[in-house]
C-alpha cells in the first residue's frame, strides 16, 4: 500500500480500534476512544483493552487480533515501551494504517530514538503507514466520516480549512482560538515526530482532497526544503489552494562562522524566508496573522486588484484604515460617477462621500447596505472594507446581517472590521458565522487583503521556465575543481576562482598572477592600466582586512609600491600563509558594484545571494536570496526587493544600470551551483554592472569547495 492510499484510510476509515484504551475518564487512552463513540464516527469502533470487559458500553478486546472483522484503522496509545509489540501485532491482524499518539520516542533522546527506529522497521515489513508518534491523533469533520482521533477537548466545526502541526500542544490552543471566532476545519492533523508519515504526504493528500481549499502549516523542522518547494508550487499551480505556514527556530544560536560574504549573512531563517516566498507560501509569524489571512483567502473572492473601498461610521478609524491600507501597497479606490450620484441621493449631506466613505455616527443598516453594495458593483472598486464604531444609536446586529446580506450576492471580497469587543460582539458573531472575514483593528483588515492580493500575484507567475545554459562548460569547470580537490585546496583564491566563472560565461577582466615586482609591472602593461592588485593565498580569506588590495594603479612606480606594501602586510597579519604571489587586473572605473554569491543550506540545498557590494556587505545586510535553480522572474524578483535595485534603476543623474545582465549572472550562478555540489560557498565580490546594454564584469570571486571525506 502506498502512502496516499494510507493516508486515504486514515482519514476515511470504516473501522478503528483504539488500542490500549481504558475506562479513567481524564486520560489520553479514554479520552481518544471517548471522542469518537461521542463525536458520532460513521463507522465501527473497537477498543482494545486488555483486562477490560467493556468501554463506555462498547465490548472491549483484548488484542487487536482478537476483533473477528477487518479493521481499517488503529489508534495506538500504549505506552512507548511497548508500542514493538502493538505493531506486530497490527501486522499480523493486516491493519494497514495507524495513528501512534504515545510520546517517549525521538524527542526524549536516544534511547527513544532507537524505540523509533524499531517501529519503523516493524510498519516497514509489514507494510504499515502511520502518523506520528508524539502527535495529538487526527480529525476529520466530513459528515460521512466525523472522526475525533485525537485528545482533543471538542470535534472543531466543518469548514475548508486543512491544520497541520509538528506540535500537539499548539493543536489544542489553536482548536480553542479557531472555536471562539467560528473557524472550522476540513482536517485537522497533528503529525508529531513524523517518523513515516511527514509533511510532505500530507500536503499532496491534501492537493486532492475536496473538501480543502486553504491548508495551513506550523512547521518546528524541514527536513526536504526542496521537496517541500515543489510540493507547495504544484500544489498553488494546479488547485490555486493558498498555503500558509508558520516555522519555528528563527534564530540560530551557536552558528559557525562562515567563510564567505554569502555564508555569513545567509542564516536558516533568512533562507527558509525566501524558500518559503519563492514557492508561494505565505509565511507568518503568529497564530493571529495566519488565521486573519487564512479567513480572507478561505471564504472571500481573491482579488485580481489592490483597488478598495472602505466604509465607516467614524472619520478617525477611516483615516487609520486609510494610512494602513497606503502602507501595506493597497491603492484607495476612486469611485466613478454613477457611485457619486447614488451617495449624494441616499447619504446625509454630511456624510464623506469619497474614499473613505464616511456614512456619519448615527448611521444605521439602510445607509450601510447602500455604501456597501454600490460600491462592491462599482468597476473601480476591487473589494471593500466595512469599519464599524458602536455608538448609541449604530444598530449593530442589523448593520451586520445587511454585510452578510450584500456580500452574499457579490463576487468581490467583503471585510469588516467592527471595533470593539463586549458592544459588538453579537455583530462579529453573526459576521464570522455567515463567513465574512472579520479583524479587531482595521490595520489586520489591510494586510490580509494585501496578502491575498499577493496570492493572486503568485498564482499567475511562471515558476518552470528555468534556462539550461549551453555555453556553461562544464567539463572545464570538473577538471578545475577536481584538481583543486587533488592539491587538498578548500579555499580557491581568484586565480582559481576565474577559470571556473569564465566557464559558465560570467565576463572576467584580464590579468595574471605576478611572483615579483618585475612581473607586475609586465602584467599591468599588457592589461593596460589603471589596475587592481590583490595578495593571493590560499591561506588568506578576506583580502581587504589586511591590506592585501591596492584600488586605482596607474604607472610603473606604483606598480612596485603596492607591490611591497601588499607583501608586507601579508606577512605581518599572516607570518605562515604560504603566498602563490600578487594577481594583476585591469581595473574597471564607473558601474555599480553589487554581490552576487553561492551558499549551500543543510535543508534547501544552493542558494544564490544577491546584494549590495563592496566593503560593506556585512554592515547594510543589503541582501536577497533564492533557491537554485531559477528562471529570470525569480531572478528579477531578488534583484527588485532590495535597496541595490534603487542604485541600478539610476538616481541622481545616474545612467541605469545593466539589469539583464545582472539577471542572466545569477541564473548562470544558480545553473553552477547545481552543477557541483562540490561548491560549498561561493562569492562575487563586487560584480560591476556597466550601464543599460553595457553588461558587467566579475571583478573579483573566491570559491569554498566541501572538505572531501
Amino acid at each position: 500500500m502506498g502512502v496516499q492510499e494510507g493516508l486515504q484510510q486514515i482519514f476515511h476509515p470504516e473501522s478503528i480500534a483504539v488500542v490500549g484504551t481504558n475506562r479513567k475518564k481524564g486520560t489520553v487512552p479514554h479520552d481518544i476512544f471517548a471522542n469518537l463513540l461521542q463525536d458520532n464516527f460513521q463507522g465501527v469502533l473497537y477498543p482494545v483493552s486488555p483486562g477490560e470487559h467493556a468501554i463506555s458500553g462498547v465490548k472491549a478486546y483484548k488484542y487487536i487480533v482478537d476483533i473477528e472483522d477487518p479493521v481499517d484503522l488503529a489508534v495506538i496509545v500504549f505506552p512507548s515501551s511497548v508500542m514493538h509489540l502493538a505493531m506486530k501485532q497490527l501486522g499480523e491482524k493486516g491493519v494497514k494504517s495507524a495513528i501512534i499518539i504515545s510520546a517517549g520516542f525521538r524527542e526524549v533522546g536516544e534511547k527513544g530514538k532507537e524505540r523509533e527506529e524499531q517501529i519503523k522497521e516493524i510498519a516497514a515489513e509489514h507494510d504499515i503507514h502511520f502518523i506520528g508518534p508524539n502527535c495529538l491523533g487526527v480529525i476529520n469533520t466530513g459528515p460521512a466520516v466525523h472522526m475525533n482521533a485525537s485528545f482533543a477537548r471538542k470535534m472543531p466545526e466543518e469548514g475548508n480549512i486543512a491544520f497541520l502541526s509538528q506540535s500537539g500542544a499548539l493543536c489544542t490552543a489553536v482548536l480553542d482560538y479557531a472555536r471562539s471566532k467560528h473557524i472550522g476545519f476540513s482536517k485537522f492533523i497533528s503529525f508529531g515526530n513524523k517518523a513515516d508519515i511527514n509533511e510532505i504526504d500530507l500536503l499532496r493528500y491534501l492537493k486532492d482532497d475536496p473538501k480543502t481549499d486553504v491548508i495551513l502549516i506550523y512547521l518546528e523542522e524541514i527536513s526536504d526544503g526542496r521537496a517541500l518547494m515543489d510540493v507547495a508550487q504544484e500544489i498553488i499551480s494546479e488547485t490555486g489552494k493558498p498555503i500558509l505556514t508558520i516555522k519555528a527556530g528563527r534564530t540560530e544560536e551557536g552558528a559557525t562562522a562562515a567563510a564567505s560574504h554569502t555564508g555569513s549573512l545567509a542564516g536558516s531563517d533568512e533562507v527558509c524566508d525566501a524558500a518559503l516566498r519563492q514557492a508561494g507560501i505565505i509565511r507568518c509569524t503568529t497564530i493571529e496573522e495566519m488565521f486573519n489571512k487564512a479567513i480572507a483567502l478561505a471564504y472571500q473572492p481573491i482579488p485580481s486588484k489592490n483597488r478598495v473601498a472602505i466604509i465607516t461610521n467614524a472619520g478617525g478609524p477611516g483615516v487609520l484604515a486609510a494610512d494602513a491600507a497606503v502602507r501595506e501597497d493597497l491603492e484607495l479606490a476612486s469611485f466613478n460617477d454613477e457611485t457619486t450620484e447614488i451617495f449624494k441621493k441616499h447619504l446625509p449631506s454630511t456624510a464623506n462621500i469619497k474614499n473613505p466613505v464616511d456614512v456619519i455616527g448615527d448611521a444605521r443598516a439602510d445607509r450601510y447596505r447602500v455604501a456597501v453594495s454600490t460600491t462592491m458593483k462599482d468597476d473601480n472598486v476591487d473589494g471593500t472594507l466595512v469599519i464599524l464604531t458602536p455608538q448609541s444609536m449604530t444598530d449593530i446586529e442589523a448593520i451586520a446581517e445587511a454585510v452578510v446580506e450584500v456580500g452574499s450576492h457579490e463576487s468581490k471580497p467583503l471585510y469588516a472590521s467592527f471595533m470593539g469587543e463586549a458592544d459588538v460582539a453579537t455583530g462579529i458573531d453573526i459576521l464570522q458565522r455567515h463567513k465574512i472575514p472579520h479583524y479587531i483593528l482595521p490595520e489586520s483588515m489591510c494586510s490580509a487583503f494585501t496578502s491575498a492580493y499577493q496570492f493572486h500575484n503568485i498564482r499567475q507567475r511562471d515558476t518552470n521556465t528555468i534556462p539550461k545554459f549551453a555555453d556553461a562548460d562544464t567539463k572545464q569547470v570538473s577538471n578545475l575543481l577536481e584538481e583543486a580537490q587533488t592539491e587538498c585546496l578548500t579555499h580557491l583564491p581568484e586565480m582559481y576562482a576565474t577559470p571556473v566563472l569564465k566557464a559558465y560565461g560570467f565576463p572576467t577582466l584580464p590579468g595574471g598572477i605576478a611572483t615579483s615586482a618585475e612581473d607586475a609591472v609586465k602584467m599591468a602593461q599588457e592589461v593596460g592600466y589603471p589596475v587592481v592588485m590583490k595578495i593571493m593565498s590560499k591561506d588568506i580569506v578576506h583580502k581587504i582586512d589586511i591590506g592585501g588590495i591596492v584600488l586605482n594603479v596607474i604607472s610603473e612606480d606604483e606598480v612596485h609600491r603596492a607591490y611591497q606594501y601588499i607583501l608586507k602586510n601579508a606577512h605581518k597579519s599572516s607570518p605562515d600563509a604560504e603566498i602563490d604571489g600578487i594577481y594583476v587586473q585591469k581595473m574597471v572605473t564607473g558601474g555599480e558594484e553589487v554581490i552576487l554569491g553561492i551558499k549551500r543550506d543543510p535543508s534547501f540545498g544552493p542558494v544564490v545571494m544577491f546584494g549590495l557590494g563592496g566593503t560593506y556587505v556585512e554592515v547594510f545586510h543589503d541582501v536577497s536570496f533564492r533557491v537554485a535553480p531559477f528562471g529570470p522572474g525569480t531572478a528579477d524578483a531578488m534583484i527588485h526587493e532590495t535597496t541595490a535595485y534603487n542604485l541600478l534603476s539610476g538616481i541622481r543623474g545616474k545612467s541605469p544600470r545593466d539589469v539583464s545582465a545582472l539577471s542572466d549572472a545569477l541564473q548562470r550562478l544558480a545553473q553552477l551551483a547545481v552543477d557541483f555540489p562540490m561548491i560549498q560557498e561561493l562569492d562575487i565580490n563586487p560584480f560591476i554592472v556597466l550601464d543599460d546594454g553595457e553588461g558587467g564584469f566579475a571583478a573579483d570571486a573566491r570559491i569554498m569547495l566541501s572538505k572531501q571525506e
